[in-house]
Protein backbone atom coordinates (compact mmCIF):
# COMPACT_ATOMS: atom_id res chain seq x y z
CA UNK A 1 0.00 0.00 0.00
CA UNK A 2 1.03 3.09 -1.13
CA UNK A 3 2.29 5.71 2.60
CA UNK A 4 0.26 9.17 0.45
CA UNK A 5 -2.38 8.33 -1.71
CA UNK A 6 -4.23 10.76 -3.50
CA UNK A 7 -7.65 10.33 -5.36
CA UNK A 8 -9.49 12.55 -7.67
CA UNK A 9 -7.97 15.65 -5.18
CA UNK A 10 -9.29 19.01 -5.84
CA UNK A 11 -9.12 22.48 -4.30
CA UNK A 12 -10.81 25.39 -6.01
CA UNK A 13 -10.71 29.13 -4.70
CA UNK A 14 -13.84 30.67 -5.90
CA UNK A 15 -13.92 30.17 -9.58
CA UNK A 16 -10.29 29.38 -9.54
CA UNK A 17 -9.58 25.56 -10.29
CA UNK A 18 -5.99 25.36 -8.69
CA UNK A 19 -5.86 21.55 -8.21
CA UNK A 20 -8.28 19.53 -10.55
CA UNK A 21 -8.82 15.64 -10.13
CA UNK A 22 -5.33 14.71 -8.97
CA UNK A 23 -4.66 10.94 -8.59
CA UNK A 24 -1.29 10.02 -7.51
CA UNK A 25 0.99 7.37 -5.04
CA UNK A 26 3.92 7.68 -2.78
CA UNK A 27 5.45 4.59 -1.82
CA UNK A 28 7.10 3.71 1.18
CA UNK A 29 10.75 4.81 0.81
CA UNK A 30 10.12 6.73 -2.88
CA UNK A 31 10.58 10.78 -3.30
CA UNK A 32 7.82 12.10 -5.23
CA UNK A 33 8.75 15.52 -7.30
CA UNK A 34 6.04 17.86 -7.38
CA UNK A 35 7.39 19.82 -10.61
CA UNK A 36 6.15 22.88 -12.41
CA UNK A 37 5.88 26.45 -13.45
CA UNK A 38 4.56 29.18 -10.85
CA UNK A 39 0.88 29.02 -10.31
CA UNK A 40 0.41 25.19 -11.34
CA UNK A 41 -0.48 23.68 -8.30
CA UNK A 42 2.10 22.07 -6.77
CA UNK A 43 2.15 24.21 -3.57
CA UNK A 44 -1.11 23.78 -2.91
CA UNK A 45 -1.50 19.66 -3.30
CA UNK A 46 1.26 19.72 -0.98
CA UNK A 47 -0.07 22.02 1.65
CA UNK A 48 -3.76 20.14 1.63
CA UNK A 49 -1.99 16.82 2.24
CA UNK A 50 0.27 18.78 5.08
CA UNK A 51 -3.72 19.76 6.40
CA UNK A 52 -2.64 23.10 5.85
CA UNK A 53 -5.54 24.21 2.98
CA UNK A 54 -8.64 21.82 2.78
CA UNK A 55 -9.89 19.53 0.03
CA UNK A 56 -12.65 20.70 -2.00
CA UNK A 57 -13.16 17.28 -3.33
CA UNK A 58 -11.23 14.21 -2.93
CA UNK A 59 -9.30 12.15 -0.10
CA UNK A 60 -6.20 12.23 1.21
CA UNK A 61 -4.45 8.35 2.86
CA UNK A 62 -1.79 8.57 4.70
CA UNK A 63 -0.40 5.06 5.67
CA UNK A 64 -3.76 3.74 4.51
CA UNK A 65 -5.80 6.32 6.71
CA UNK A 66 -8.47 8.94 5.92
CA UNK A 67 -7.09 12.16 6.65
CA UNK A 68 -9.29 14.46 5.30
CA UNK A 69 -10.89 16.04 8.31
CA UNK A 70 -7.41 15.53 10.44
CA UNK A 71 -5.35 18.83 11.61
CA UNK A 72 -1.56 18.67 10.96
CA UNK A 73 -0.74 17.79 14.28
CA UNK A 74 -2.87 14.70 14.19
CA UNK A 75 -1.67 13.53 10.52
CA UNK A 76 2.13 12.83 11.65
CA UNK A 77 3.69 14.23 9.11
CA UNK A 78 6.95 16.63 8.51
CA UNK A 79 6.84 19.43 6.73
CA UNK A 80 10.54 21.48 6.10
CA UNK A 81 9.44 24.96 4.09
CA UNK A 82 11.41 27.20 2.36
CA UNK A 83 11.47 29.69 4.87
CA UNK A 84 13.40 27.85 7.61
CA UNK A 85 11.39 29.90 10.84
CA UNK A 86 14.23 28.34 13.23
CA UNK A 87 13.52 29.63 16.72
CA UNK A 88 16.05 32.54 16.50
CA UNK A 89 16.53 32.58 20.55
CA UNK A 90 17.59 28.85 20.45
CA UNK A 91 20.49 26.84 20.18
CA UNK A 92 20.88 24.59 17.04
CA UNK A 93 20.48 21.57 19.75
CA UNK A 94 17.23 23.16 21.31
CA UNK A 95 16.27 23.67 17.50
CA UNK A 96 16.55 20.03 16.86
CA UNK A 97 15.33 18.68 20.45
CA UNK A 98 12.07 20.91 20.67
CA UNK A 99 9.27 18.70 18.44
CA UNK A 100 10.35 16.04 20.75
CA UNK A 101 9.65 17.72 23.89
CA UNK A 102 6.11 18.61 22.85
CA UNK A 103 5.85 14.30 22.47
CA UNK A 104 7.43 14.07 25.65
CA UNK A 105 10.52 11.90 24.62
CA UNK A 106 12.47 11.30 27.48
CA UNK A 107 16.33 13.17 28.20
CA UNK A 108 18.13 10.73 27.35
CA UNK A 109 16.44 9.58 23.62
CA UNK A 110 16.29 13.30 22.88
CA UNK A 111 20.07 13.57 23.35
CA UNK A 112 20.81 10.28 21.44
CA UNK A 113 19.06 11.60 18.56
CA UNK A 114 20.09 15.17 18.36
CA UNK A 115 23.65 13.62 18.09
CA UNK A 116 22.76 11.19 15.45
CA UNK A 117 21.04 13.90 13.35
CA UNK A 118 23.74 16.50 14.43
CA UNK A 119 26.06 13.84 12.80
CA UNK A 120 23.95 12.84 9.43
CA UNK A 121 23.76 16.50 8.85
CA UNK A 122 27.33 17.45 9.57
CA UNK A 123 26.26 19.87 12.13
CA UNK A 124 28.15 18.54 15.31
CA UNK A 125 30.77 21.68 15.23
CA UNK A 126 27.13 24.18 15.74
CA UNK A 127 25.11 22.64 18.07
CA UNK A 128 25.40 25.51 20.54
CA UNK A 129 25.20 27.99 18.11
CA UNK A 130 21.68 30.09 17.88
CA UNK A 131 20.48 30.81 14.40
CA UNK A 132 21.62 34.55 14.01
CA UNK A 133 25.70 32.85 13.97
CA UNK A 134 24.83 29.83 11.33
CA UNK A 135 25.22 30.02 7.60
CA UNK A 136 22.50 29.42 5.08
CA UNK A 137 23.34 26.15 4.76
CA UNK A 138 23.61 25.19 7.86
CA UNK A 139 20.00 27.01 8.93
CA UNK A 140 18.93 24.47 5.83
CA UNK A 141 19.82 21.48 7.58
CA UNK A 142 18.47 22.40 11.15
CA UNK A 143 15.52 22.60 9.58
CA UNK A 144 15.49 19.58 7.38
CA UNK A 145 17.00 17.95 10.70
CA UNK A 146 13.98 19.22 13.00
CA UNK A 147 11.90 17.71 10.96
CA UNK A 148 13.04 14.06 10.54
CA UNK A 149 14.24 13.95 14.27
CA UNK A 150 10.52 12.75 14.96
CA UNK A 151 10.11 9.98 13.00
CA UNK A 152 7.16 10.32 11.39
CA UNK A 153 5.25 8.62 8.64
CA UNK A 154 6.13 10.85 5.66
CA UNK A 155 7.91 13.92 4.78
CA UNK A 156 6.29 16.99 2.89
CA UNK A 157 9.19 19.59 1.58
CA UNK A 158 8.04 22.81 -0.11
CA UNK A 159 10.55 24.71 -2.45
CA UNK A 160 13.49 23.76 0.50
CA UNK A 161 16.77 24.94 -1.21
CA UNK A 162 15.51 27.62 -3.14
CA UNK A 163 17.20 30.26 -0.90
CA UNK A 164 20.42 28.93 -1.08
CA UNK A 165 23.11 30.05 -3.65
CA UNK A 166 24.16 27.43 -6.89
CA UNK A 167 26.92 25.74 -4.63
CA UNK A 168 24.90 25.12 -1.47
CA UNK A 169 22.30 23.98 -3.66
CA UNK A 170 24.54 21.40 -5.18
CA UNK A 171 26.03 20.37 -1.90
CA UNK A 172 22.37 20.31 -0.11
CA UNK A 173 20.43 17.99 -2.63
CA UNK A 174 23.35 15.81 -2.53
CA UNK A 175 22.93 15.60 1.69
CA UNK A 176 18.77 15.40 1.27
CA UNK A 177 19.26 12.32 -0.84
CA UNK A 178 21.54 10.69 0.75
CA UNK A 179 19.44 11.30 3.72
CA UNK A 180 15.60 10.54 2.90
CA UNK A 181 17.53 7.09 0.90
CA UNK A 182 17.79 6.04 4.08
CA UNK A 183 14.73 6.73 5.90
CA UNK A 184 12.23 4.68 4.16
CA UNK A 185 9.75 6.84 4.16
CA UNK A 186 7.50 8.80 1.55
CA UNK A 187 8.66 11.93 0.49
CA UNK A 188 6.92 14.84 -1.34
CA UNK A 189 9.46 17.84 -2.75
CA UNK A 190 7.73 20.45 -4.23
CA UNK A 191 10.04 22.35 -6.46
CA UNK A 192 9.75 24.80 -9.62
CA UNK A 193 13.87 23.81 -10.59
CA UNK A 194 14.19 20.98 -13.15
CA UNK A 195 17.37 19.61 -11.94
CA UNK A 196 16.59 19.70 -8.55
CA UNK A 197 14.00 16.79 -9.51
CA UNK A 198 15.59 15.01 -11.70
CA UNK A 199 18.57 14.52 -9.20
CA UNK A 200 16.39 14.07 -5.94
CA UNK A 201 12.97 12.74 -7.14
CA UNK A 202 12.17 8.63 -7.72
CA UNK A 203 9.42 9.83 -9.96
CA UNK A 204 8.06 13.48 -10.98
CA UNK A 205 5.25 14.65 -11.57
CA UNK A 206 4.86 17.17 -14.01
CA UNK A 207 1.84 19.31 -12.87
CA UNK A 208 0.12 22.58 -15.36
CA UNK A 209 -3.09 24.71 -14.44
CA UNK A 210 -3.75 21.69 -11.67
CA UNK A 211 -3.45 19.02 -13.60
CA UNK A 212 -0.63 16.03 -13.71
CA UNK A 213 0.82 16.24 -17.20
CA UNK A 214 3.13 12.94 -16.57
CA UNK A 215 4.95 11.04 -13.53
CA UNK A 216 7.48 8.86 -14.21
CA UNK A 217 11.20 8.50 -13.44
CA UNK A 218 13.66 10.95 -14.27
CA UNK A 219 15.18 9.23 -16.80
CA UNK A 220 11.31 8.39 -18.42
CA UNK A 221 10.79 12.01 -18.16
CA UNK A 222 13.60 13.63 -19.81
CA UNK A 223 14.12 10.56 -22.57
CA UNK A 224 10.23 10.10 -23.74
CA UNK A 225 7.64 13.22 -22.39
CA UNK A 226 4.78 12.42 -22.67
CA UNK A 227 3.58 15.76 -24.47
CA UNK A 228 4.79 19.35 -25.70
CA UNK A 229 4.64 20.79 -22.61
CA UNK A 230 6.56 18.67 -20.91
CA UNK A 231 8.86 18.09 -23.83
CA UNK A 232 9.53 22.09 -23.53
CA UNK A 233 9.62 21.99 -19.84
CA UNK A 234 12.18 19.79 -19.15
CA UNK A 235 15.77 19.81 -19.99
CA UNK A 236 18.50 22.96 -20.46
CA UNK A 237 18.98 24.39 -22.85
CA UNK A 238 15.31 23.80 -23.44
CA UNK A 239 14.31 21.61 -26.11
CA UNK A 240 13.89 22.51 -29.68
CA UNK A 241 10.06 22.26 -30.80
CA UNK A 242 9.26 22.82 -34.75
CA UNK A 243 5.83 23.05 -35.70
CA UNK A 244 5.43 20.82 -39.40
CA UNK A 245 3.69 18.47 -41.26
CA UNK A 246 3.86 14.98 -42.61
CA UNK A 247 4.33 14.89 -46.59
CA UNK A 248 5.46 11.81 -46.85
CA UNK A 249 4.60 8.50 -45.18
CA UNK A 250 4.87 5.14 -46.57
CA UNK A 251 8.44 5.41 -47.97
CA UNK A 252 11.59 3.34 -47.78
CA UNK A 253 13.57 6.34 -46.43
CA UNK A 254 12.03 7.15 -43.20
CA UNK A 255 9.34 9.96 -42.56
CA UNK A 256 9.35 12.80 -44.66
CA UNK A 257 8.32 16.19 -43.15
CA UNK A 258 8.37 19.72 -43.63
CA UNK A 259 10.05 21.51 -41.31
CA UNK A 260 11.32 25.15 -41.24
CA UNK A 261 9.82 25.17 -44.35
CA UNK A 262 12.48 22.84 -45.92
CA UNK A 263 11.99 19.42 -46.67
CA UNK A 264 13.80 16.75 -44.32
CA UNK A 265 13.73 13.02 -44.09
CA UNK A 266 13.84 11.74 -40.50
CA UNK A 267 14.63 8.34 -39.41
CA UNK A 268 11.11 7.45 -37.99
CA UNK A 269 8.98 4.88 -38.73
CA UNK A 270 7.62 5.92 -42.33
CA UNK A 271 3.74 5.46 -41.42
CA UNK A 272 4.08 7.52 -37.98
CA UNK A 273 1.63 10.44 -38.99
CA UNK A 274 -0.65 10.34 -41.84
CA UNK A 275 0.12 12.48 -45.24
CA UNK A 276 -0.78 16.20 -44.50
CA UNK A 277 -1.25 15.75 -40.52
CA UNK A 278 0.31 18.41 -38.60
CA UNK A 279 3.01 17.24 -36.48
CA UNK A 280 5.41 18.97 -33.58
CA UNK A 281 9.34 17.57 -34.21
CA UNK A 282 11.15 17.63 -30.58
CA UNK A 283 14.97 17.51 -30.62
CA UNK A 284 17.06 18.72 -27.85
CA UNK A 285 19.53 20.94 -28.44
CA UNK A 286 22.09 18.15 -28.14
CA UNK A 287 20.56 16.16 -30.67
CA UNK A 288 21.86 17.04 -33.89
CA UNK A 289 24.81 16.40 -35.62
CA UNK A 290 27.13 19.23 -38.35
CA UNK A 291 26.92 18.00 -41.71
CA UNK A 292 29.55 19.34 -44.24
CA UNK A 293 27.14 19.78 -46.45
CA UNK A 294 23.01 19.87 -47.23
CA UNK A 295 21.02 16.37 -47.33
CA UNK A 296 17.92 15.00 -47.69
CA UNK A 297 17.93 14.23 -43.87
CA UNK A 298 19.85 17.73 -42.20
CA UNK A 299 18.25 21.72 -41.90
CA UNK A 300 19.49 24.62 -43.23
CA UNK A 301 19.95 27.67 -40.92
CA UNK A 302 22.23 30.99 -40.71
CA UNK A 303 24.43 31.18 -37.19
CA UNK A 304 22.12 34.43 -35.41
CA UNK A 305 23.90 34.22 -31.91
CA UNK A 306 27.02 32.45 -30.07
CA UNK A 307 26.75 31.37 -26.40
CA UNK A 308 29.92 29.72 -25.05
CA UNK A 309 29.00 27.17 -22.02
CA UNK A 310 32.67 26.44 -21.62
CA UNK A 311 33.69 23.14 -23.06
CA UNK A 312 30.32 23.71 -25.15
CA UNK A 313 28.49 26.48 -27.36
CA UNK A 314 24.90 27.07 -28.18
CA UNK A 315 24.35 28.06 -31.27
CA UNK A 316 21.32 29.63 -32.48
CA UNK A 317 20.17 29.36 -36.24
CA UNK A 318 18.40 30.91 -37.84
CA UNK A 319 16.01 29.65 -40.90
CA UNK A 320 13.71 30.92 -42.77
CA UNK A 321 9.98 29.84 -40.23
CA UNK A 322 11.97 28.47 -36.80
CA UNK A 323 14.72 29.46 -34.63
CA UNK A 324 17.10 26.15 -33.52
CA UNK A 325 19.24 25.71 -31.01
CA UNK A 326 22.36 23.46 -31.11
CA UNK A 327 24.67 22.17 -28.63
CA UNK A 328 28.46 21.37 -30.25
CA UNK A 329 31.52 21.22 -28.78
CA UNK A 330 33.98 24.41 -28.57
CA UNK A 331 36.37 23.54 -30.68
CA UNK A 332 33.70 22.74 -34.06
CA UNK A 333 31.64 25.63 -33.94
CA UNK A 334 31.11 27.80 -36.77
CA UNK A 335 31.94 31.54 -37.11
CA UNK A 336 28.72 34.20 -36.77
CA UNK A 337 26.62 34.13 -39.92
CA UNK A 338 27.89 31.10 -40.88
CA UNK A 339 25.48 28.64 -43.02
CA UNK A 340 25.31 25.63 -41.64
CA UNK A 341 23.90 21.89 -41.86
CA UNK A 342 22.44 20.29 -38.90
CA UNK A 343 21.14 16.50 -38.96
CA UNK A 344 18.80 15.75 -36.11
CA UNK A 345 20.27 12.41 -34.58
CA UNK A 346 18.35 8.73 -34.83
CA UNK A 347 17.00 8.33 -31.45
CA UNK A 348 17.12 11.64 -30.01
CA UNK A 349 13.92 12.64 -32.15
CA UNK A 350 10.23 12.86 -30.51
CA UNK A 351 7.77 13.01 -32.35
CA UNK A 352 4.04 14.68 -31.45
CA UNK A 353 1.29 14.99 -33.12
CA UNK A 354 -1.96 18.05 -33.60
CA UNK A 355 -3.06 17.86 -29.69
CA UNK A 356 0.23 17.82 -28.33
CA UNK A 357 0.57 14.26 -27.54
CA UNK A 358 3.71 11.86 -28.06
CA UNK A 359 3.12 9.42 -31.40
CA UNK A 360 4.85 6.29 -30.67
CA UNK A 361 7.08 4.89 -28.07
Amino acid sequence: MADIELRNLTKRFGDLVAVDSVDLDVEAGEVMCLLGPSGCGKTTTLRMIGGLEWATEGDIFIAGKLVNNLKPAQRDIAMVFQFYALYPSLTVTENLAFPLHAEKVDKAEIERRVTRIARILELDHALNRIPGRLSEGEKQRVAVGRAIIRNPQCFLFDEPLSRLDIALRQEMRGQIKMLLADLNKASVIVTHDQIEALTIGDRIAVMRDGLIEQVASPHEIFASPANVFVAGFIGTPQMNLIAGRSTKPGGGGGLGLSLCNQDIALPLAPDAAAAGAEVTVGVRPRGFDLASESAADTLSGRVDLIEPMGAETLLHLKTEAEELRVVTDHRSAPAHGANVHVRPRAGQIHLFDEHGGRIGA
